[in-house]
């Protein structure tokens, strides 16, 4: 048994799948099958079941996972420790962030980290607000970047940075001309949304209860998986939504989008920093944290 076969192992686990977890660790299927069977002839029993696509693990395969996480987590934490006492920041690290941070926020600090830990081999996991708070609850990624609150007990949030969210319609739009308007104006084009476990949309659901406005009367044109989508999505004249500013800056700044205030509706939120309230940052979790906030 070694460090390789353990990290093999919890791809599978977690993957649910050896074709999958082949893919993420770019290895062929026949030698990840090779890999968990020398691991099952170790410990003398079965660890996975194969049900029909979907491969689970056996009781022992559990335990085995259990610490199989701990120990692959402690062997990285060692190897940096050593590097970090050398005055090198090696190793691998992994952050999560929501739709905005991933897409507009992240990608702009990893060039300037990258080069002052030349090191480090950053990972970027990328989701609606639940499912990276989701990735940190369970250890896939150290610290999380999102565009809500969240109220699970194990996850620590912290205040990372100001958004404010506007009406974004085409520059050939009807308001184009126009700084705001009223809330009663927002119901009548058709609308484009985030899917409903992203933090903009519930910012925005946020927003108008405070407001008293029910979100029922938008004219739903579509329901949308990513910001991307829906800025080609008013690009294209499909509908207006509102998004974070930051999303949509080089499309304002060209002209190709306006960004309009809703009177009566307070859609200023935050950004926040997320981690486990139990688990300890690897060094170089430590140092991106710290970057982080020079930063920002």
């Amino acid at each position: 048994m070694d460090i390789w076969q353990l990290t093999i192992f919890i791809n599978v686990v977690e993957k649910k799948s050896f074709s999958l977890a082949s893919k993420a660790i770019n290895l062929s299927q026949p030698t990840v099958s090779s890999h968990i069977k020398d691991l099952e002839e170790y410990f003398e029993c079965k660890l996975l079941d194969r049900l029909g696509r979907e491969v689970i693990p056996t009781k022992s395969g559990e335990i085995l996972y259990s610490y199989a996480k701990k120990i692959v987590s402690l062997t990285k934490e060692a190897e940096t420790a050593v590097f970090e006492f050398f005055g090198n920041i090696k190793g691998d690290f992994t952050l999560g962030g929501s739709t905005i941070p991933a897409g507009y926020i992240i990608p702009r600090l990893i060039g300037p980290f990258s080069r002052q830990f030349p090191g480090v081999n950053i990972s970027v996991l990328a989701g609606d607000t639940a499912q990276i708070i989701k990735m940190i609850e369970n250890g896939e990624a150290e610290i999380g970047i999102v565009g809500a609150s969240t109220n699970n007990a194990k996850i620590t949030q912290e205040k990372l940075i100001d958004d404010e969210m506007k009406l974004i319609v085409p520059y050939s739009h009807k308001w184009a001309d126009r700084e705001e308007i009223d809330t009663d104006m927002l119901f009548e084009d058709p609308f484009l949304l985030r899917e409903e476990g992203s933090g903009t949309w519930r910012s925005i659901l946020l927003s108008m209860e405070n407001a008293k406005l029910d979100p029922t009367s938008f004219n739903i044109a579509a329901r949308m998986g990513s910001t991307a989508a829906i800025i080609q999505g008013i690009l294209s004249k499909a509908g207006i939504s509102i998004l974070s500013t930051i999303a949509v800056e080089d499309d304002i700044t060209t002209g190709r989008l306006k960004a309009l205030t809703v009177k009566g509706l307070d859609l200023h939120r935050c950004f926040y920093i997320a981690t486990h309230k139990k688990r300890t940052l690897s060094p170089i979790a430590k140092e991106f944290l710290s970057f982080l906030k020079q930063r920002i």
